[in-house]
């Protein structure tokens, strides 16, 4: 049963930080692709960062040299670190893993429930 948790979610002021963590049961992260998608207020769907089996990762731009996703494969965990946090960046944050490299698209098999983070 594949099951995927985040955390790490909250409230930060702008330029501040926040890591979230995806706890993955019922799989391997190390095997899996897997990536990082947000739902801001009133917009769809996004995906923000991925990353594949090997460890290699993409970001949309708005994300770019400010998010960095990563996997702790002995923990069986995704991250992902935020850094200058803008208030544009709020929104519903969801962790993904597919066995097919679905980079940033929306159609991930399986899905976390998400975490809330909120900039101000």
């Amino acid at each position: 049963h594949v099951q995927l948790v985040e955390s790490g979610g909250g409230s930060v002021q702008a330029g501040g930080s926040l890591r979230l963590s995806c706890a993955a049961s019922g799989f391997t992260v190390s095997r899996y692709y897997m990536a990082w998608f947000r739902q801001r207020p009133g917009q769809e769907r996004e995906g923000i960062a991925a990353i594949d089996s090997g460890g290699m990762t993409t970001y949309a731009y708005s994300v770019s040299g400010r998010f960095v996703v990563s996997k702790d494969n002995d923990n069986n965990t995704l991250y992902l670190q935020m850094n200058s946090l803008k208030p544009d960046d709020t929104g519903m944050y969801f962790c993904a893993a597919d066995f097919v490299n679905k980079q940033l698209a929306r159609y991930y098999d399986y899905w976390g429930q998400g975490t809330q983070v909120t900039v101000s």
